[in-house]
Order: C-alpha cells, then sequence, then structure tokens
C-alpha cells in the first residue's frame, strides 16, 4: 500500500504543481473536475435502495458554485450584474429546481432523503472546494494554495509515520480506529515545519506576510482542520460500509478521499489570508 502511494504521488504531485504555477483557467477545470467526480463517488456512497441522490443536478450545481469562484468570471460579470447576488441566486435556483424535480420522480418514498443527500454533496464538494479557487485568485494566491497543499501533505505524512512508529492511544476509535493521538501530534508538527518553509527566501515565499508566529498558528490550524476533515469523511465511509470511497486514484482509494483534508485546510488559509490583509 505505501509503495502505491509513493508512486502515484511521483506522478500526481508535479501534474498538480504545474496547474497551480499556471493558474487560471487550468486551475478552475482541474478543480471542477475533482469537485464533480467527487460528488459522484459522495453520491454513490450515500445511494440505497430507497434513497437516490438527484445526481445530474449536483454534478450541475457543482459545476457551477466551483465556477462562480473563478476570478476571470467574477471580474466579467462584474461589468453587467450585481456580484453580490451571485451566490443567493445560486442557492435559491438550487433548492427550488431540486425540490420541483422530486414531484416528477417515479419512486416518491424517501424523496426528501434524497433531496437532502444532493444539497449535502453539492455543499461539500462544490462550495467547499470552491474556496481553493477564491484563494487562487489571491494576491500572491500560487503560494497561498502551495501552503495549504504541502502543509496539508506534511501534516498527513508525519501523521501516518509518528502514528505507525509510536501510536498507542487511539484518536477516535468509533470513527478510525487506525488514527492515534500521537499520530494527531505529530501531524501537528510536520505541518509546522512545512509551513515555516514559507518563510525561507525562496520563489513561494510568504515571508511578506507571514512571520514565524504567523506561519506556526497557521501551521497548528491546518493541520487541526485537516484531521477534523478526515475524521468526517472516515465517518461517512463507516456509515457507507466501505473503506475507500472509490478506486481512481491507486493506493490513495477515491477522489472523495484525496479532499478530506485538503478542503478544510483551503477554507482556513482562505480567511486566515483575509484576516492578515484586512
Amino acid at each position: 500500500m505505501l509503495r502505491k502511494r509513493l508512486v502515484t504521488a511521483l506522478w500526481g504531485i508535479p501534474l498538480l504543481v504545474v496547474i497551480i504555477w499556471f493558474g487560471e483557467p487550468w486551475f478552475s477545470i482541474f478543480v471542477i473536475i475533482w469537485g464533480m467526480l467527487a460528488v459522484f463517488e459522495f453520491y454513490r456512497l450515500v445511494k440505497k435502495p430507497q434513497v437516490s441522490p438527484l445526481t445530474y443536478i449536483g454534478l450541475a450545481f457543482t459545476l457551477l458554485f466551483i465556477l462562480s469562484r473563478n476570478p476571470d468570471l467574477l471580474a466579467t460579470l462584474e461589468k453587467h450584474f450585481e456580484l453580490n447576488l451571485l451566490t443567493p441566486i445560486l442557492l435559491t435556483a438550487l433548492v427550488t429546481l431540486s425540490l420541483f424535480r422530486l414531484l416528477v420522480l417515479r419512486q416518491k418514498e424517501a424523496a426528501f432523503a434524497g433531496w437532502a443527500w444532493t444539497i449535502a454533496g453539492i455543499l461539500y464538494a462544490g462550495w467547499l472546494l470552491g474556496y481553493l479557487v477564491s484563494l487562487r485568485g489571491l494576491d500572491d494566491g500560487r503560494n497561498w494554495i502551495f501552503l495549504a497543499l504541502f502543509t496539508t501533505f506534511g501534516s498527513d505524512t508525519a501523521a501516518f509515520f509518528v502514528g505507525r512508529a509510536i501510536g498507542k492511544h487511539q484518536l477516535a476509535p468509533q470513527i478510525s480506529p487506525g488514527k492515534t493521538r500521537e499520530g494527531a501530534i505529530g501531524g501537528i508538527f510536520g505541518a509546522i515545519l512545512v509551513s515555516l518553509f514559507f518563510l525561507l527566501p525562496t520563489p513561494l515565499s510568504l515571508s511578506a506576510y507571514l512571520n514565524w508566529g504567523h506561519a506556526i498558528l497557521l501551521g497548528i490550524l491546518v493541520s487541526v482542520f485537516g484531521q477534523l476533515g478526515d475524521l468526517v469523511e472516515s465517518l461517512l465511509k463507516r456509515n457507507a460500509g466501505v473503506k475507500d470511497s472509490g478506486g481512481l486514484i491507486p493506493g490513495h482509494g477515491g477522489v472523495l478521499d484525496r479532499m478530506d483534508s485538503i478542503v478544510f485546510a483551503g477554507i482556513v488559509v482562505y480567511y486566515y489570508v483575509l484576516w492578515l490583509i484586512r
């Protein structure tokens, strides 16, 4: 399993770095594809004989919510449209159209359960992933995205190896028995070390915004929220009775398995940056 993870990382991470480096429109396209695959996996996990999410509506609105964060699109719309109305209009269209769709379903039993899962998938995979596009659109957004991603990778890697080496006390036995408190603490220190790297004089430097205190605090926040996000997805899979959300990424499971920590890292870094430059 570890070998598969390393092989996947060797071809996956360089491709991701290139997409982030060159920015739009490639980054938005990447996040949209990622989000649509993730919401599709989400609906497959929660689908039951009498509970069927509205998959096509979920895919369409996941695309729209992520696309609505694209800075180039927003700059174009701003000339002809009040941007403050964009999110309320999308939310209103989502709720009304999905409710009207229930009226023509052949299977009326548990229709609202399927509707609730439809909304949940869009908010999880569409709304939350959209923060990565918003983050990339900020000043020095490329470097902020790299900080969010690599700090998350550092946290996950340190948690895995520390937990494997000295982990004895389970972190959340009813949700993910393999995770340990020692691993969680190791993940925090791993995230801090990677976050401090962005203070160095490199092309990825964020020293114009961060000092040692900010870098350490941001590393802690990314690790904590990323690990909480990982537990949320583990709880979802446990409720669905599966080990992985899919098999698209060898050694890593599905697309949904790879967004659990990163999506929350993007949110934390985005709002931290807004607070820094307020």
